[in-house]
């Protein structure tokens, strides 16, 4: 099974026309990625790239326009390019020897304030003396290479990323084996629905099951109406029972209190955003009003179902639990629109998308002062079973 794009590490690559940085993509992939040419502009739309980097793992290069494109397209080539800022683990910032000036200085800024780790190459190296006398060497990870002479621009480029990634990236991330021992048994309970396609498993059950197999769990694989059977054929109670969101009050219901429980949109919320933010976001909910707006945001697009758990159920359970007159919005995928207007903000369980979105998407929230959530916690907090979802993530 190849690794999801959403579980990558996202590396963009910035710059002005013609620096290289289609030319650097290719020399680190082996692969002609990126149509390369003197031509400024060449590059009009976000080229993408997955692949192995070893020894750093799965990663998915993105290329980008110039961001001083001035062609008649510029202005919307620029627009794409900015907006990949929020799917960005780590940028490289590509000059050539005259360094940088205003239009990587104001790039850096915003790369700063969303604290997202970047690294500087002074490309084309080999055709004249560096002048980058503005950049801070003190401070920034750089690398003087040339991507058509250098026969070390690999090991090069490998040796600044590993000094730049963040430990979540360096350490691979666990889903739930942090949570439990090795040798434990994890009932999950994965109701059959419409959700769920004949012959499937929606893909945070499919990633939560290898995590536990990979953490030499016992999984015990049930349907809702079958969990009481399973818990009391086993010998001792199990570790934790991870539920579907959807059936998280009959599960409850069921399940002892002794026994851990949560849900994998729950878990989700912890791989791929920030637990603590969700939670302060889902107690919004008792703040809202009659005409507040509510923005659902979903990281991909998919044919919305009769019983949709976004767009039907949620906003079913959030009116029951406020007996508000709410108007709910929604929108699909990577870019981030306008969210000034809105009261409380309900994100999907992010299986589409990678952290480092979430994380920008939950600090442009934060510095709106608009509250954020996610599906699982709200869910549980409209059922009035927050407390016991979360109890697991206390120690950790």
């Amino acid at each position: 099974m190849k690794t999801l794009k959403s579980m990558r590490l996202h590396i963009s690559f910035f710059g002005k026309t013609n620096v290289g940085k289609s030319s650097l993509i290719n020399r680190i992939t082996g692969q002609e990625v990126s149509i390369v040419s003197d031509i400024a502009g060449t590059t009009t739309d976000v080229v993408e790239k997955s692949m192995e980097l070893l020894p750093i793992g799965p990663v998915t290069f993105l290329d980008t326009a110039g961001i001083n494109d001035t062609t008649d397209l510029g202005e919307k080539r620029l627009e794409k390019t900015l907006a990949v800022i929020n799917r960005t683990d780590v940028a490289v910032i590509v000059c050539d020897t005259n360094g940088i000036d205003d239009y990587e200085k104001q790039l850096i800024e915003k790369l700063e304030e969303l604290k997202i780790p970047y690294l500087i190459i002074v490309n084309k190296c080999d055709l004249s003396k560096i002048s980058a006398t503005t950049i801070d060497n003190e401070k920034q990870i750089i690398v003087h290479t040339s991507a058509l002479n250098d026969k070390n621009l690999i090991n090069k480029f490998k040796e600044a990323l590993v000094k730049l990634l963040p430990d979540e990236f360096v350490n691979s991330p666990k889903i739930v084996t942090d949570l439990v021992p090795p040798k434990s048994t994890v009932i999950l309970v994965i109701p059959i629905d419409k959700e769920a396609p004949k012959g499937r498993l929606i893909l945070p059950q499919v990633q939560t099951i290898r995590d536990l197999l990979d953490g030499n769990c016992l999984t015990y694989i049930v349907k809702e109406d079958e969990l009481s059977q399973a818990i009391e054929n086993l010998k001792t109670p199990p570790a934790l029972v991870i539920t579907d969101s959807q059936a998280f009050k009959r599960v409850s219901e069921i399940v002892p209190d002794n026994i851990p429980l949560t849900s994998f949109s729950i878990l989700f919320a912890r791989l791929k955003g920030d637990i603590e933010a969700f939670k302060k976001g889902a107690e919004a909910i008792e703040n809202l009003k009659d005409g507040d707006k509510v923005l659902i945001l979903e990281s991909c697009t998919h044919h919305a179902i009769e019983d949709d758990i976004g767009r039907v159920k949620i906003p079913n359970w959030l009116k029951k639990k406020t007996s508000k007159d709410l108007i709910i919005e929604h929108y699909s995928g990577h870019d981030f629109p306008e969210i000034d207007s809105y009261a409380l903000i309900i994100h999907c369980g992010a299986c589409m998308t990678n952290r480092r979105e979430i994380l920008s998407r939950i600090l442009i929230a934060n510095e709106k002062q608009i509250p954020i959530t996610n599906y699982g916690i709200t869910i549980s907090y409209c059922l009035g079973i927050l407390p016991r979802a979360i109890e697991i993530f206390k120690d950790v």
